[in-house]
């Protein structure tokens, strides 16, 4: 069971790690935006549109490397208090009462977002009709990543529970 979730870190931390210069793009694409309005005096027609995009993919992208590393908000102020056996049941239960059921729902109700989308070929409005399905199908990717990091911090609690049973 520890392999499943060191092969679940390894996938989430890889994908991190490919998908964090992506905001390196996006600075260069509103520094561009910047020159261009400075030096002649109109701003790029996409390039707003584009970053909103891409710094919502790297946003929703990230979020299960963020997970992965602690970096969401947490209880620790409290939870460090606990024995280990009673913050791995606190973890236990937090994700399986509350987490696991939001991401299954983000899940559910981010397909039907993305297949309308889809379906209707959904373009931003102005000038630029970029298409809008990829980005949403960002959040069915970065959902179903957070619900395998869940899985990894389950199978982890299990395992200290385990242990401290055993002890």
């Amino acid at each position: 069971m520890n392999a499943i979730a060191k092969a679940i870190d390894a996938l989430n931390e890889g994908i991190g790690r490919l998908i964090s210069p992506l905001l390196a793009v996006i600075t260069l694409i509103v520094i561009y935006d910047i020159a261009a309005r400075f030096f002649i005096g109109r701003p790029s027609d996409w390039s707003f549109g584009v970053t909103k995009m891409l710094f919502g993919a790297h946003f929703m992208l990230m979020a299960a490397y963020g997970l992965r590393h602690h970096a969401h908000v947490e209880v620790d102020v409290l939870k460090r208090l606990l024995s280990r056996r009673k913050q791995a049941a606190l973890d236990l239960l937090g994700y399986l009462v509350f987490f696991v059921p939001f991401i299954c729902m983000l899940l559910t109700l981010g397909w039907a977002f993305f297949e309308r989308s889809f379906s209707r070929g959904e373009t931003t409005y102005g000038m630029m009709a970029i298409p809008v399905y990829p980005v949403k199908g960002v959040i069915i990717v970065a959902a179903t990543l957070m619900l395998l990091q869940a899985v990894a911090v389950v199978i982890r609690a299990l395992g200290e529970l385990h242990k401290q049973n055993a002890a």
